[in-house]
């Protein structure tokens, strides 16, 4: 079981991250005028999930030893059939390097 203060913790470091705070009981209070974010951040609405193993990690990190050998930043592309557009799982450290190269 995970400690409660170690979710928590990673909910207050993401938030810093992007110049917020953790958003206290966030989901849990039921009040139409309070955000269910996890962060008290005006524009994103950042959600912080605290597993074992995430499957698309699992693909990045794959992707991270194959981009490696080739001196690359990894990427992975997440395509759901019938659906429009994609979206991009980057690690946080790369994320204003994969940033700069959209046109």
């Amino acid at each position: 079981m995970t400690h409660r203060r170690t979710w928590q913790k990673r909910e207050q470091a993401i938030a810093a991250r992007f110049g917020s705070k953790r958003n206290r009981g966030s989901g849990s209070s039921g009040r139409e005028d309070l955000s269910s974010s996890d962060s008290t951040h005006p524009r994103l609405y950042l959600e912080a999930k605290l597993r074992a193993r995430h499957a698309a990690v699992s693909l990045w990190d794959d992707t991270a030893a194959k981009a490696a050998k080739e001196g690359k930043t990894p990427v992975v592309a997440l395509v759901e059939k019938g659906r429009p557009g994609y979206w991009l799982v980057v690690h946080i450290d790369h994320l204003q390097a994969v940033a700069k190269e959209e046109e």
